[in-house]
């Protein structure tokens, strides 16, 4: 059993709020404004655990630091690494080799925030113990990390400069280990997760006593689809809850989940169908939209169901049904997708930005070496699309016949998400920009004919005279009430 509290929200730096948060002078996050919100979350909102993200962008590895020394009376009454939680995420070296080198000094960064903290609280507290490695996609990349941290942050304390142990000279490194969790991010990952996860206990030198699983849903989605992502997160959910009665090790899959249909629909008003979704999910991401595009105590309400929310069994799910679709659905949109490229890379760079990051353009969000088609990350690009009343939930659906469709309507949520997504729609530009695209005709939804004109209004705008776009997608992003 586990003998901490796992958080249930994990408060992340994702951009994809229309509204300015509200502690911030401005919009645009950086520096000074993300420690700030990094204690807002925790003190306001009741958020219990914040995402640290060193992966492509500026980050502070002072945080602790600077939370404890501005904050000092809230952290003593809610000790960091007890109470409430910071997450590192870091770069993957296998991915992102430019940033390879940051993923070291993050890990080398671990003691010295311990330090801090040991003289804060006077006791053996880590403020910092886990770190989520994004687009895993094996155990070795795992254990990787967790054999780096053993052997050359922690043990090099009993190594010799000259005359003197290190740890003589610099003082004891700690904490003794670190826990990685695993981001999973790729449909071919997520439905063999159990694969992974098996053959990491296998091998791993470190005895868990328990697990913690990342499943991306924004990232699925943006590569290969609404359906395809739906389906394999349920798949994955299933196959951690029957390794974990398998292993004998308590597994707690973090679900990631954006505010768009597109990206999890995970809302404040719609936290409830989320959580019934995904009943065996731990713990939640809330993305920067969730907090601030919502009225605070709205936010807060929301954050403290969540936070009491027990996780129980998953739903079960015709897998080989849902395998037959995700491998059908992955090509045809991929095939809208690769006709839709030039008009979203046109439109994204007139997305507002509201974090100060390095922005990755790849194949379908991250470069991969392989493909033809090369897209902003999820946010611009769902906020692209629904810009012009094109809701990328829609694409790909041409693969799929009435069986299929009747399938997956058996999950009220899908049919609740196409609902909501198609409000967004504008029918006159998607039959002039994809006019062989099938819709079924039980999921093409009434789109709100307000929003209709102004998607309208954008992609003439496109076509015409972009001198005022930038105004207009901002318009929309507020319609909507997220960005993308």
């Amino acid at each position: 059993m586990k003998s901490r509290l796992i958080p249930k929200t994990m408060g992340t730096q994702h951009p994809d709020n229309v509204k300015r948060p509200f502690f911030a002078p401005r919009p645009l996050l950086e520096d000074e404004l993300e420690i700030k919100e990094a204690y807002h979350s925790f003190k306001d909102l009741g958020i219990e655990e914040q995402m640290w993200d060193f992966e492509g962008k500026e980050t502070d590895e002072h945080v602790v630091k600077k939370l404890l020394m501005k904050y000092g009376d809230f952290f003593k009454e809610k000790v960091l690494g007890r109470d409430c939680f910071l997450t590192i995420r870091l770069p993957n070296p296998a991915v992102q080799k430019a940033e390879g080198k940051i993923l070291l000094e993050t890990l080398e960064s671990i003691p010295r925030n311990y330090d801090i903290a040991y003289l804060f609280y006077k006791k053996d507290v880590p403020p910092i113990f886990e770190v989520i490695l994004p687009m895993t996609v094996s155990a070795k990349e795992i254990i990787r990390i967790e054999e780096y941290y053993d052997r050359f942050v922690f043990k090099k304390q009993n190594a010799y400069v000259s005359d003197i142990k290190i740890k003589d000279w610099i003082g004891k490194i700690r904490p003794r280990k670190i826990n990685v969790i695993p981001l999973i991010e790729r449909i071919s990952e997520l439905i063999k997760v159990d694969e992974i996860i098996r053959e990491y206990l296998a091998n791993s030198r470190l005895k868990r006593d328990y697990l913690r699983v990342f499943l991306a849903r924004s990232d699925p989605a943006l590569n290969f689809g609404y359906v395809s992502a739906f389906l394999a997160l349920e798949i994955a959910l299933l196959k951690l809850d029957r390794l974990e009665r398998e292993a004998g090790v308590e597994i707690f899959p973090i679900v990631g989940a954006g505010c768009p249909p597109f990206r999890g629909h995970f809302t404040p008003e719609n936290v409830e169908n989320c959580l019934n979704a995904y009943p065996s999910a731990h713990t939640f991401t809330v993305q920067s939209s969730f907090k601030y595009d919502y009225p605070v105590e709205v936010v807060r309400e929301a954050i403290e169901k969540i936070n009491k929310h027990e996780r129980s069994r998953p739903r079960e799910v015709d897998e080989q049904k849902s395998m037959d679709i995700i491998a059908r659905f992955m090509e045809s949109y991929q095939r809208d997708i690769e006709k839709l490229a030039p008009l979203v890379n046109i439109i994204a760079p007139y997305i507002p930005k509201r974090r100060a990051r390095a922005l990755h353009v790849g194949l379908f969000g991250y470069s991969r070496g392989e493909g033809r088609v090369f897209l902003p990350r999820a946010i611009p690009f769902c906020a692209a699309l629904y810009s012009i009343g094109i809701p990328p939930e829609i694409l790909g659906f041409e693969s799929l016949e009435k069986e299929d469709i009747e399938y997956l309507s058996q999950d009220e949520n899908f049919v609740h998400d196409l609902r909501k997504a198609m409000r967004f729609a504008c029918y006159d530009v998607i039959k002039k920009q994809l006019p062989e695209l099938k819709i079924p005709e039980t999921l093409q939804f009434d789109s709100d004919p307000e929003y209709a004109k102004l998607a309208l209004s954008i992609w003439k705008a496109i076509k015409f005279d972009a001198s005022n776009l930038d105004e207009l997608v901002l318009e929309a992003a507020e319609f909507r009430n997220f960005l993308g």
